[in-house]
């Protein structure tokens, strides 16, 4: 019961970002009534694009849950008050952190992991004993930067845990279907693709490239190029490089539509379309004019590392003004990608094949990809995008353009 005393503290829907208006509560870590330490997780967030954690505002007792999981809040919104410096519940949270007293005996057991419940997830998800795992934060908690991909291989003498047994199949369970809610951020990217078919004049150039010139240099230069940089020489770089190469040369393709206006810009911010578990998210290389080889190589790694995690921010997918995809490493052999709004253009990559091409008088193989640039014909004629196209091509065939800039 509050005193009249009680200082109450609102827990409030932080900002999410640009054009990010509103969230759904996905999950509360605490009940009422529980203690919760300042800075604590208490609840996660689902918006249209990330997973945020939301934070104790103040040490004490959470008093109050105003909006329960599954439901949409406001930027700004209050979703739950916190008594400051009250006592709750004896039931704690596996999220706080338990330090020793000074008391402690040298020889004292350790406290058990601190864990994050974003970290919990991840541990459960790759099948690892937190116990194996050395905390790098403070007091010992264990981030997920520390956590392996994969658990430790059984010591010397121990036998490996049994397998599971297989999963009952659909005509032995007599279960042919199931049903899931659409998550916010699944059913904001189809909204957003159909928004694209539905406003944008899209059209699709197609064109190919022989990846011989690219794929020598991958090979050459691969060990050193990891050994000084301490990051794996990669395809996309080096379209990332011929991308800006090109955009600078017909800017309408980095241009898009305001109204009656057309914004031109004089940067490059190139989002690259990476696979997470909860969809397709676009994290975005910003001021890409600017970054060597390297740069772009150790961004799109930490991308792709803190999207498997859930951990990307909503600051990182804001501000895209053209972006990459790259169904090949699907096994796409040719597509016609869908607009990224408000953007006027997208590249598509696809697989490596090797095929017959005539050079000089001679049929030879040449390892081969289909390239696609979809565009918004409102804004970019098709002039421009094949140009521009035919330039991405220019400059993977001989990528020395793209070193000189030329």
């Amino acid at each position: 019961m509050t005193s009249a005393a009680a200082v109450l503290v609102d827990v409030t829907v932080p900002e999410l970002g640009e054009s990010v208006t509103e969230a759904t509560v996905a999950r509360w870590y605490k009940a009422a009534g529980d203690a919760v330490a300042r800075d604590e997780t208490i609840a996660e967030l689902e918006t249209d694009k990330v997973n945020l954690e939301v934070f104790a505002t103040a040490s004490g007792v959470l008093r109050e849950i105003v909006v329960e999981a599954e439901h949409d809040v406001a930027v700004g919104a209050v979703i739950a008050r916190i008594e400051a410096g009250a006592e709750g519940a004896a039931r704690a949270s596996p999220d706080a952190e338990a330090e020793a007293p000074a008391d402690t005996p040298v020889d004292a057991p350790a406290p058990p992991p601190l864990l994050s419940p974003a970290v919990r997830k991840l541990i459960a998800d790759r099948g690892i004993d937190p116990s194996t795992i050395e905390g790098t934060g403070r007091g010992g908690r264990i981030l997920k930067g520390d956590v392996p991909d994969a658990p430790p291989p059984p010591a010397a003498g121990e036998s490996s845990p049994a397998a599971a047994p297989p999963p009952p199949s659909p005509a032995d369970s007599g279960a042919g279907e199931r049903r899931e809610p659409m998550s916010r951020l699944r059913r904001r990217i189809a909204e957003r693709l159909k928004q694209a078919q539905n406003t944008a004049a899209m059209l699709t150039t197609f064109n190919e490239v022989d990846m011989s010139a690219v794929m020598r240099a991958r090979a050459d230069w691969r060990d050193a190029f990891e050994t000084k940089y301490g990051v794996r020489l990669g395809f996309m770089s080096f379209f990332v490089k011929a991308a800006v190469v090109a955009l600078r040369e017909q800017p309408a393709v980095n241009a898009q539509i305001d109204g009656d206006d057309i914004v031109y810009r004089d940067y490059c911010n190139v989002g690259v379309a990476v696979g997470a578990p909860q969809g397709l998210v676009v994290p975005v290389l910003r001021d890409a004019e600017r970054m060597s080889f390297a740069d772009i190589e150790r961004a799109i790694a930490d991308f792709g590392r803190r999207a498997r995690d859930g951990a990307l921010a909503v600051a990182d997918m804001a501000g895209g003004t053209f972006t990459v995809s790259n169904g090949g490493v699907y096994g796409s052999l040719m597509s016609t990608p869908i607009l990224n709004p408000p953007q006027s253009a997208i590249l598509g990559m696809h697989k490596i094949e090797k095929r017959p091409v005539v050079v000089g008088d001679s049929i030879v193989a040449r390892p081969m990809m289909y390239l696609a640039l979809s565009y918004d014909h409102r804004i970019v004629d098709g002039r421009q995008a094949v140009t521009f196209l035919v330039r991405i091509k220019e400059c993977i065939e001989d990528p020395r353009r793209i070193m000189l800039d030329i």
